[in-house]
């Protein structure tokens, strides 16, 4: 799919709301039909595994598909495969090609443990979900969650590495989604924002906001970020029973005033330097909506804040 310059800039002055609901109506949909399809799987298994890049929305969509859930009467867990993360042994991890740790790497995962973990939740079994530590990169004592699954319920595991072969080889019946920002930006037939730089946008505002990264730290991993995905994420989105796209048309607007000074500071240098500094020069061509026209339920406030969900 891809969204055309004139209309978004045409709605973005006209009536910025519209624009807003429009995009949201669009995304809500795909939900719904996301839950539908779960709900004819279900019998299958009760596990949903739930895939996507960095910067997808992989978060919100999973509690969105659970509300959608619930509200056939389908009682939903969620599970960030995040906290499956292994304590990092500096001697044993996966490291990228200038030798830093390698966090995008499935690796990092502790694949025996959730392989053992779906297999328990398919045959009525309690696990005890594992607590990760990002800022000490550790697993500690404390579980996260206990989960044990009723004949009514189903569980989301989201992870960038969930449609991995390690894991769906061995659970091949659970339902499989993927989602991804899918749409570029056209303007007279040609393409002038990519929608990879989607991602880049919302996680380098995202973490700018929440995660106490500036903008030299988020660009100097997009690389690897990248690197990963074509390696251990892309190759695995056919394997999906529904893939559908989170990008929405207003979501440059909204981040257009943040985003455009973080991208005023692209270091030089870095991996991908020229294509970095070719975001700023397109930011450009949008215009701006004021974050207020955003619902507190839009899958744009897990990067931008001030919205109803907990991350």
């Amino acid at each position: 799919m891809a969204f055309q310059l004139t209309d978004i800039n045409f709605k973005t002055v006209a009536d910025p709301r519209a624009l807003v609901e429009e995009g949201d109506a669009r995304y809500t949909a795909r939900v719904e039909t996301a839950a539908e399809k779960i709900l004819a799987h279900r019998d299958r298994s009760p596990i949903v595994l739930l895939s996507g890049p960095s910067g997808s929305g992989k978060t919100t969509t999973a509690m969105k598909i659970a509300e959608a859930l619930e509200r056939h009467g389908v009682g939903t867990h969620y599970v960030a495969m995040d906290d499956y993360f292994k304590t990092v042994d500096p001697a044993t991890c996966p490291r990228t090609p200038e030798g830093e740790i390698d966090l995008e790497s499935p690796l990092c995962l502790d694949m025996e443990l959730l392989n053992e973990h779906f297999t328990m939740l398919a045959q009525g079994q309690r696990i005890f979900v594992p607590k990760y530590e990002f800022s000490r990169r550790m697993r500690i004592q404390e579980p996260s969650k206990s989960i044990k699954l009723h004949p009514d319920e189903i569980v989301i595991f989201e992870g960038i590495h969930a449609l991995n072969d390690a894991i769906t080889n061995r659970h091949p019946e659970a339902f499989k989604l993927y989602i991804s920002a899918r749409s570029d930006v056209m303007f007279e037939g040609k393409v002038v924002f990519k929608r990879t730089w989607f991602r880049l946008v919302r996680r380098t505002v995202r973490d700018f906001k929440f995660r106490g990264s500036d903008p030299f730290e988020t660009m100097s991993m997009w690389a690897n970020v990248r690197r990963g995905e074509k390696m251990n994420i892309s190759p695995f989105k056919d394997k999906a029973d529904y893939q559908f796209d989170t990008a929405l048309p207003y979501e440059l607007p909204v981040f257009n005033s943040t985003a455009t000074q973080l991208f005023r500071s692209v270091p030089e240098g870095i991996e991908r330097f020229e294509e970095l500094r070719g975001v700023l020069p397109a930011l450009q061509l949008f215009g701006d909506i004021d974050e207020a026209e955003v619902a507190p339920d839009s899958l744009i406030r897990e990067f931008i804040g001030g919205g109803i969900y907990e991350y």
